[in-house]
């Protein structure tokens, strides 16, 4: 009787093995991408208290150069302050700000039916009259416009996607920052750990000049736009003016974010001349920070190439959303650093690259 072949018989068990083997790398592969997600998330947050914590540990080393207090002390000093101003300033404009941005909630709808009730005779506003598009339904009601408006408004003041978290964490780097420096320095084998210091040096002053370079950007796209605003007679100047300095903490999509309800308010207001004119006072806004003030400023403080940030942006900002988007101008500048001095110095010995 003939012996059916070992060959055979085993085929289905073999195939099933690869099945089982291929299956399970698949489930391996999608665990660790889901990992390496999270991990990013956690990454984001830290950098976004490393933001808060750097400059705050920069001021009381400056005090105690200046007045030769305490650096714990001073600190302190340097964090009552800024909580100080902070409070101050939503103490100050709460009141009239808040005014404002009801006031924008309720004339923003009424801007879009205005905006389609001119446009109507052309061929495009006959569309939007077809596919019967009204605010309520481009934005899910003017009480979701505003919560996305305040998720996005709220996201820029300091990137703290989780404020306790962040805030938290950031005393506590500032508080002991050459505990965790000293930690993160001992993963490195002996022989590079003063190599390592350095690199974490030149971090951290990057870093912190890329605070200041936006803390100035901000300050003036702020003051120039409340001006500007004011000078055209448009209503709710204070809030608009003080999204647009908000938002310039995000390189190149902040001055078009924050130039959307400026425009509609305007064209509701004024009509279509009104909103060229404030369409104008933003351009030469943004123009003014990005030819006279951000060069200055980069001269001083870091250089980023333009490009090389916009392509972080647009790379994290799909993957990692609003934050993703907020944090990437650092997180180019980190990689840029890693790269001139590990790469470029340490391995292809180029010493003549400029950091």
């Amino acid at each position: 009787m003939e012996q059916p072949s070992p060959t055979a018989s085993s085929a289905p068990g073999a195939y099933a093995r690869r099945a089982g083997i291929a299956v399970g790398i698949a489930l391996l592969a999608l665990l660790l991408t889901g990992l390496l997600g999270t991990a990013f998330g956690v990454f984001l947050r830290v950098l976004a208290a490393l933001l808060i914590a750097l400059p705050l540990r920069a001021g009381a080393e400056w005090l105690h150069r200046r007045t030769r207090l305490p650096q714990g002390l001073g600190l302190l000093v340097v964090a009552l302050a800024v909580a100080g101003l902070l409070g101050g300033m939503g103490w100050l404009f709460s009141t009239r700000i808040g005014d404002q941005v009801g006031d924008l909630q309720r004339q923003l709808p009424q801007a879009f039916q205005e905006l389609q009730a001119r446009v109507g005779g052309t061929r495009w506003g006959q569309w939007l009259a077809h596919e019967k598009l009204d605010f309520g339904r481009l934005t899910g009601g003017g009480a979701a416009w505003l919560g996305r408006a305040s998720g996005i408004f709220s996201s820029t003041l300091g990137v703290l996607a989780d404020f306790y978290v962040v805030v938290f964490l950031a005393l506590f780097i500032a508080l002991q920052p050459k505990l965790y420096r000293n930690g993160l320095v001992m993963l490195v084998p002996k022989a590079g750990r003063a190599r390592a210091h350095a690199v974490l040096d030149k971090i951290s002053d990057t870093l912190v000049k890329w605070v200041l370079g936006r803390l100035v950007s901000m300050a003036v796209v702020g003051v120039l736009t409340a001006l500007g605003l004011w000078a055209l007679g448009l209503p709710e100047a204070g809030v608009l003016a003080l999204f647009a300095g908000l938002v310039t903490f995000i390189p190149n999509i902040g001055p078009i974010i924050s130039m959307v309800p400026a425009l509609l308010l305007a064209f509701f207001h004024g009509g279509p001349t009104e909103a060229l004119y404030v369409g104008l006072l933003y351009l030469a806004v943004q123009t003014l920070e990005s030819v006279a003030v951000s060069p200055v400023v980069q001269q001083r403080l870091i250089l980023m190439p333009p490009a090389l940030v916009f392509v972080g942006q647009l790379v994290i900002g799909s993957f990692t959303g609003l934050l993703g988007l907020t944090l990437a101008t650092p997180i180019v500048a980190i990689g840029m650093v890693l790269v001139k001095m590990l790469y470029v110095q340490d391995v292809l010995g180029d010493d003549s690259v400029e950091l």
